[in-house]
């Protein structure tokens, strides 16, 4: 089984566990599990310039990061990999996800840019000195189809996510660059048959539940093999019927993952880091082996 545990918009309200026989998903977002501009290369002393400018802006004279700061996406993410391709695209949609999160879709034209279900993305834009970190919320399908990558990203002060909520427009050109953790997508004790997945998705209200169309049409087209529990912490309208026989009130708890506990299932944590630790915690506290828990800080 694999569980899966995310916040897909990066709020401490906001959660999402998906368990699968076999393999268990602690941190992957909604979007990793849903799953005509020019495209370039850029010259190796612009990229040193953003770098320079972006990556290392707090260090002391002899190297040191201050500690009363939190690392920004580059520092975080130093040691994952990267492929070398910066690639420009072009933004050619934009439309409310829900009303804190923007889906942006970006038409790129280079065919050496790739990624696999999963990956995220650095994401550099014109005259913004913060490098944006990102989820991939579309298919590796859709881009080898029509050459279109999509992001959902929730309205938040920091400058990358600002920008697109507040001066991104259609045409806008931005950068981006492919990572991941190499080794684990490479390791050949990763490899799970899938059999059946269960996800518990929270957020604060069901407005906030990203995809959760798309989920609903996955659980109906694979009956048995993948459902889902949705939480809401802070719901005052009416849920729909659809909605209904799937929603649970209140946060996800011990109670609700613990029945779930086995030697063959695998979870999959995505969320603020507060989030991962206290579920990464609760796991502990039922018996979750460490090595079945399996989560990305990057944010």
């Amino acid at each position: 089984m694999q569980t899966y545990i995310s916040t897909g918009t990066c709020d401490s309200e906001d959660c999402l566990i998906i368990m699968v026989r076999a393999t268990v998903y602690v941190g992957c977002t909604v979007p990793q599990l849903l799953r005509g501009a020019q495209s370039r290369i850029f010259p190796s002393h612009s990229l040193l310039g953003v770098l320079r400018h972006s990556a290392f802006p707090y260090c002391t004279g002899n190297g040191t990061i201050k500690s009363k700061r939190k690392m920004d996406h580059l520092e975080r993410t130093a040691n994952n990999f990267r492929q070398e391709v910066i690639t420009q695209a072009k933004v050619c949609g934009i439309t409310n996800e829900s009303e804190t999160v923007k889906r942006l879709r970006l038409a790129i034209s280079n065919k050496d840019f790739t990624f696999k279900a999963g990956q995220w993305v650095d994401f550099f834009i014109p005259g913004v000195s913060v490098v944006g970190g990102f989820s991939i919320c579309s298919s590796p399908g859709l881009l080898e189809r029509e050459g279109i990558l999509e992001l959902a990203v929730k309205h938040t002060v920091h400058p990358p996510a600002h920008w697109i909520h507040t001066e991104c427009t259609l045409d806008s050109e931005v950068a981006l660059r492919v990572g991941d953790l190499h080794g684990y997508q490479e390791g050949k004790g990763n490899r799970h048959k899938l059999g059946t997945a269960k996800l518990y998705y929270s957020a604060k209200n069901t407005s906030e539940l990203l995809f959760k169309k798309n989920i609903l049409g996955l659980m109906k087209a694979f009956p048995g093999k993948i459902t889902c529990c949705f939480h809401v912490t802070q719901q005052c309208s009416q849920i729909c019927k659809e909605l209904q026989p799937h929603i649970t009130e209140g946060r996800i708890s011990e109670k609700d993952l613990e029945k779930h506990v086995s030697n063959d299932t695998s979870w999959y944590i995505c969320g603020p880091p507060p989030m991962i630790e206290s579920i990464s915690k609760l796991l502990t506290n039922i018996g979750v082996a460490r090595n079945r828990v399996f989560f990305e800080k990057w944010w």
